[in-house]
């Protein structure tokens, strides 16, 4: 049972007394100087919670004490609310949490790119940041290689039941000196979602690999119905889009993985989170977005029409992390939380309303496990889906500086994006050009940008050594950042304008 099996992870850390009964409150609130959105969870103390000082032995004999009102923990996280809210209710009411005193969970859900700097002006704060939740390995390698995180020392027992490695990729972050700095608490994959009844009505196939998204053939809605296909997210809002970003540059080479950015940018509504993505695929709004894995379980109860799937060989499976982070003020208790999160904790993932994959496969074995049929049967198919070599290292090399480029110029410019589309497949439709002129003129509109420097004057093209270039500017000095979009947004407005023009002269 997986009851015993926490029991067992939890004895090298946990020890002396508890803060009683409590009864929670629940508030939101936004923080407008930075837009960050702050979940806080608090257990209000009642009358039999004792007005003392508890002290916590731990692992080696270190101690900490909790003075009367119990432990805040602070959890900088990409969750949404719905598995907040309810690791929150699960977790306050505890042993686990009685144990450590912690009363009080306070979730910050934070753009990826703000992680690092809050961390840091936290840090030897009373709100320093404790735990980090969600958001993928890419982002965690990120907070690793600044320093951020800690080893997660003492939880041998615990980590030993989350395998090292699912579907070829890494669930543990392995530091140079032995230690185990992130683990994954969930299990990810990435495709699309379909529906469909969309499909068809619009007399398209259900697509296998990324370039079907990216394709003439899922553009002609574009003309027969005058509307898109196809759904995305910004990537600078969306880290499962941003991943997804990655693996098709990673998957098809810089030059010709921006072809099929291009293409599916081009084809598709623009939305501002992933959420949004899986809901217009519920809605029927769209016929096909991509989608994280959940999304799709969650889109397929409910909406039957729909169906989620992995483009074999073109995609990967991740371990979603939690670690501990280096400046937290409670460490013992924040280990607490994170053992539990990777034992009793996994049985949230099974809720139906959340519908993700588990990383420690021995909730399977529980009741609530054996409920869930369903996501066994998907967790056995991805540890043997067929998937390719991706590089985390070189994505992050990489990272925020796609991001931005891919915002500059297929979202800030995609209006004029679609217009230069929509007559290129008119055209192609028509018979007015052949297959070979249409890839002529797509791979004109997606070849990395050559533009001016904004801090050197110097003309460059966005390769990518140019990318790499880039994004270890935006890392020492975020400011400079709307000045490259800016650049490159006005160099992508002048090629979609040329191309345009190029193509209305031949209709």
């Amino acid at each position: 049972m997986l009851a015993v099996i926490v029991l067992a992870g939890l004895a090298l850390i946990l020890g002396g007394g508890g803060a009683g009964g409590a009864a929670e409150t629940t508030t939101t609130t936004t923080a407008p100087a930075t837009g960050t959105k702050t979940v806080t969870t608090t257990a209000t103390p009642t009358a039999t919670t004792p007005a003392t000082t508890t002290t916590t032995t731990a692992a080696g004999g270190a101690t900490t004490t909790q003075q009367a009102g119990g432990v805040t923990l602070y959890v900088l996280t990409r969750h949404p609310g719905d598995i907040l809210l309810k690791a929150r209710d699960e977790f306050l009411k505890s042993d686990v949490a009685k144990r450590y005193g912690v009363t009080k969970i306070v979730f910050i859900q934070l753009n990826p790119a703000s992680w690092v700097p809050i961390i840091k002006n936290r840090a030897g704060t009373e709100q320093a940041i404790d735990v980090a939740w969600g958001g993928g390995p890419t982002l965690f390698d990120e907070l690793y290689l600044n320093g951020l995180l800690a080893p997660l020392d003492g939880l041998e027992d615990v980590l030993s039941q989350i395998p090292d490695t699912f579907a070829g990729a890494p669930m543990k972050r392995v530091g140079e000196d032995g230690k185990v700095y992130w683990v994954a608490a969930a299990i990810s994959s990435f495709g699309f979602t379909v529906n469909r009844d969309m499909l068809n009505l619009y007399g398209l196939p259900e697509p296998k690999s990324w370039r079907d998204l990216a394709s003439p053939e899922f553009g002609k809605p574009l003309i027969d119905f005058g509307q898109p296909a196809v759904g995305i997210a910004d990537p600078t809002s969306s880290t499962s889009n941003t991943r997804m970003y990655e693996i098709i540059l990673e998957r098809y080479g810089w030059e010709e993985g921006w072809k099929v950015l291009t293409g599916m940018a081009a084809n598709s509504i623009i939305y501002p989170g992933s959420g949004d993505v899986r809901d217009a695929v519920i809605r029927g709004d769209i016929a096909v977005g991509i989608t994280i894995d959940f999304y799709g379980y969650t889109a397929q109860i409910q909406n039957p029409a729909c169906k989620y799937i992995l483009p074999e060989g073109e995609s990967i499976v991740n371990g979603d992390p939690i670690a501990l982070v280096a400046t937290s003020r409670h460490p013992e208790a924040a280990k607490a939380f994170i053992a539990w999160v990777l034992t009793e904790g996994q049985k949230i993932w099974l809720d139906k309303s959340i519908n993700r994959l588990p990383a420690n496969p021995a909730v399977f074995d529980t009741p609530e496990g054996r409920e869930r049929q369903d996501l066994k049967q998907v967790y056995d198919y991805l540890s043997k889906a067929t998937t390719f070599q991706f590089n985390d290292t070189l994505a992050l090399s990489f990272e925020e500086a796609m991001r931005r480029y891919f915002k500059a110029v297929l979202i800030n410019q995609h209006a004029k994006l679609v217009q230069v589309w929509t007559q290129l497949l008119k055209l192609y439709y028509s018979g007015a050009i052949d297959e070979a002129t249409f890839d002529k003129y797509w791979s004109m509109l997606a070849a990395p940008l050559t533009y001016k420097d904004p801090l050197t004057g110097e003309q460059r093209t966005f390769t990518l050594d140019d990318a790499v270039r880039v994004n270890k500017i935006f890392w020492e000095n975020r400011q400079v950042i709307s000045e490259y979009e800016n650049a490159w947004s006005q160099a992508a407005e002048q090629r979609f304008d040329s191309v345009l023009r190029e193509l209305q002269g031949m209709g």
